[in-house]
């Protein structure tokens, strides 16, 4: 708040700078695109494992920096709907953050690229993508399926990666596992531009829920639910039941059913939202719905996946609890 009144900027590479930074990339969220690799890379029949985690790693951290970049373009609406980002008090350089980004995001494609040399032009592509998102989001035709087919590349790219060679996909569940990405990310989308309709409005941003009303914007919204299930139990592996696939089974469908209790959950809460601060408990449970049945999907490809992915569901509850402004996601 000092910096605030005083109208002082954060020294590069201050304590202060990089606990902005940090609050800007919303770590909370990495765990989105950490999934979204995790399950890419769970396609993969024969995976190394120092590959598998360098690619993780890079899908993790491509979210935040991806956050950071698109933050530097919309300071606009994010002064009235998120004025506790540091970009929106004028605290930070925009210039170091979008260098920061750009740079952070450049080596998380470099590492995709140089397992499967192809991924430079998917990086590229996902780049302009992040570049461009502002416009689209503007619209309310294009804004969830803009941000959702940038995700998608993410899983695709993390596959690429990972196999480090590309011999053809003829799985389907593979094509429902986008599917199921595709949906469930537009429908996060959809769900989050709840909290933000009066800053939308009074910034020209024509989101769904800005042209067409809650009550519509949530009826979309189900659609696309509805879509991310049908795709997730057609993208889930048959397991043959032996005493070890039991267990594997078992796993998967309770990391199944948590995630589509946890989106009808949400779903039920985003028809009675009255006023943007009331959103935020359908949008936090859309969150673990997307982390859990991607969780689902993972382990029945790797069922090796059931403790790792237990561990990352308890991190990214501590990083949820712990997110600088509680209303926010």
């Amino acid at each position: 708040m000092e910096a605030t009144a005083t109208n002082r900027k954060y020294e590069f590479f201050s304590w202060e700078f990089v606990r902005a930074y940090l609050i800007t990339m919303r770590p909370y969220l990495l765990f989105v695109s950490g999934i979204t690799g995790i399950t890419g890379i769970s396609f993969v029949e024969n995976i190394n494992g120092i590959t598998a985690v360098l690619v993780f790693c890079a899908a993790f951290l491509s979210y935040g920096f991806g956050q950071a970049l698109t933050d530097c373009f919309q300071t606009d609406t994010d002064s009235i709907s998120s004025p506790y980002r540091p970009l929106t008090q004028g605290v930070v350089n925009r210039g170091q953050f979008l260098w920061i980004s750009i740079i952070g995001l450049t080596i998380c494609v470099a590492v995709f690229s140089y397992y499967y040399k192809p991924n430079i032009l998917l990086g590229i592509l996902a780049g302009l993508g992040l570049g461009t998102y502002t416009y689209f989001k503007k619209k309310w035709w294009s804004g969830p399926f803009y941000n959702a087919w940038i995700v998608c590349v993410l899983f695709l790219i993390s596959f690429l990666a990972a196999s480090e060679e590309f011999i053809g996909i003829y799985s389907i569940r593979f094509y429902f596992g986008i599917g199921c990405v595709f949906w469930g990310y537009s429908n996060f989308v959809l769900s989050g531009y709840f909290k933000d309709i009066s800053a939308d409005r009074a910034t020209g941003y024509k989101t769904l829920p800005v042209v067409f009303g809650r009550k519509a914007a949530a009826k979309v919204s189900d659609i696309f639910a509805v879509l991310t299930i049908l795709c997730a139990f057609l993208s889930l592996k048959n397991i043959t039941y032996n005493f070890q696939s039991v267990f594997e089974s078992i796993a998967v469908m309770l990391y199944i059913s948590a995630g589509i209790f946890a989106l009808i959950l949400s779903q039920f809460k985003l028809h009675s939202v009255k006023t943007d601060k009331g959103s935020h408990p359908a949008i936090v449970l859309d969150v673990h719905s997307y982390i859990l049945i991607l969780s689902a999907i993972s382990i029945s490809q790797k069922p090796a996946l059931i403790f790792p992915l237990m561990i990352f569901y308890v991190a990214f509850n501590l990083v949820m609890n712990n997110r600088p402004e509680k209303s926010q996601i």
